[in-house]
């Protein structure tokens, strides 16, 4: 492939989306690119202040139970207050937490820090998913989400690198630099970014505001597809959660060096931050069902093939292929629950889907961390690969109905247009066929022409709605 045809390829998966997405866009990538509590706290935790490794990890544990709680909150504040009100509060939120973890230095005062820094981290999502699918036209969200989760993994990768460079400056440094970097991105969605929340509905007749249905989490659990591809979501999450504990457990095993793990791990962001844009190309216009079925089979190829490496090389071909998996799968699950969710609920149904990442962070790391203990790695492995099968099925049998198959939807218009040149052209088919045979007259070709014409709006009316 040439230079020219890949930027034509990368300028066609970038263009067409409106300015606001760009915004919220941008606003992602300076969130993440100061994004350097997560990636050294356990640093901080044991070599800073002196803790041991399992407080180290009950810490990080604390965060993802924040997520648990901070999930539904986030949903539920989006629906009622507001996209942008909810995303510049929990930034804030996100950044006063970072400013007291440089601050504080108790064991259980760190400890609340993060669980509440979880919860703000967390809640913050929801309104991000519903703003894309508010701002983006149904037919462009999938594409969208995965835009907004290469630029999350460009910045993740960007505060890696720069957080490792600019340790030398202490830790309580970088984490002023992601409360600065979490402030600014709360500033650009407070200045840039409209509100997006779709207005009630009003009765035409009467000019009164119509009560909406009111949606609780439990509501949102009640819907029978949305809680399956719920709980196939938490299936594939505790698939993909796996790795980032078992993996060095794994790797060390055989034998291989933390500085081993360090490059395979490096794998993903790589992967990601090179091929996302391609990977978008290859999948677009995709039917949702089978790109979910295919992610699920790519992680369970992937982590089931870990219990077969037993090199560096070959570790990191396994992590290439259940990235793969993790760059189809993020966007396409978000759509999909963008796809299923009611317009005024939309927040909800994300702070619920959002539960399922959160639970999964929570418990696949005491989990992955028991079968490595206890039964070992490779029962660990073959168990992802299970669960990642099994969630294909469940893609593939309960979900076809909801998520219907259908061809992508057309470009606004498009139908309009070929149905009226259908239309057109048939009616000057047979006004000639009857003027060969002398049987049309002036009258006849004027009332045709304009019954075709005619048609125009009609067949518009239909294609809108």
């Amino acid at each position: 492939m040439s230079i020219d045809s890949l930027r034509r390829s990368a300028r066609a998966t970038v263009s067409g989306l409106p300015g606001g997405f760009w915004w919220l866009w941008l606003s992602t990538l300076v969130n993440r690119t100061g994004a350097f509590v997560l990636t050294f706290l356990s640093l901080y935790l044991t070599q800073e202040l002196g803790h041991s490794a399992w407080f180290a990890g009950l810490v990080v544990a604390l965060h993802g139970l924040g997520g648990v709680a901070g999930s539904p909150l986030g949903g539920m504040l989006t629906d009622r207050w507001g996209r942008r009100p909810t995303m510049v509060t929990m930034h804030l939120a996100a950044a006063t937490c970072a400013v007291l973890l440089a601050l504080v230095t108790s064991a259980w005062g760190v400890a609340l820090v993060v669980l509440l820094m979880g919860v703000a981290m967390q809640a913050v999502r929801p309104s991000i998913n519903a703003t894309i699918a508010d701002l983006v036209p149904a037919h462009e969200v999938r594409r969208a989400y995965a835009l907004n989760y290469w630029a999350l993994n460009l910045g993740f990768a960007i505060a890696a690198i720069g957080g490792g460079a600019a340790i030398v400056f202490g830790y309580r440094t970088l984490f002023l630099v992601d409360a600065a970097a979490t402030a600014l991105c709360a500033l650009i969605v407070f200045l840039r970014l409209p509100e997006t929340r779709p207005d009630a509905k009003v009765d035409h007749a009467t000019g009164e505001t119509l009560a909406e249905e009111k949606v609780s989490v439990l509501t949102v659990l009640r819907d029978a597809p949305f809680r399956t591809l719920v709980l196939l979501n938490l299936l594939v999450c505790l698939v993909f959660t796996a790795p980032w504990i078992g993996l060095p457990l794994t790797m060390a095993g055989e034998g291989l060096e933390p500085s081993a793990y360090g490059a395979v791990i490096a794998v993903n962001g790589v992967v990601i931050v090179g091929f996302q844009l391609l990977v978008n190309k290859v999948t677009d216009k995709r039917s949702p069902v089978m790109l979910l079925t295919v992610s699920s089979l790519l992680f369970a190829l992937g982590t089931g093939a870990t219990a077969l490496a037993g090199s560096s090389v070959a570790f990191g071909a396994t992590v290439v292929v259940w990235t793969i998996g993790e760059m189809i799968h993020v966007p396409t699950n978000a759509a999909a629950t963008a796809r299923l969710a009611p317009e005024h609920a939309r927040g909800r149904y994300q702070g619920v889907m959002g539960m399922s990442w959160a639970v999964a962070g929570f418990v696949a790391p005491i989990l992955a961390g028991w079968v490595v203990d206890g039964p070992g790695p490779d029962v660990l492995w073959i168990a992802c690969a299970v669960i990642g099968a099994v969630a294909a099925i469940g893609y593939q049998t309960r979900l076809r109905s909801a998520l219907r198959e259908t061809e992508p939807d057309a470009e606004p218009g498009d139908e309009t247009e070929a149905v009226t040149e259908a239309e057109t052209k048939a009616v000057t088919e047979a006004v000639t066929k009857r003027e060969a045979k002398g049987e049309a007259t002036e009258e006849s070709l004027a009332a045709r022409a304009s019954s075709a014409q005619a048609a125009a709006p009609a067949v518009e009316s239909v294609s809108s709605s």
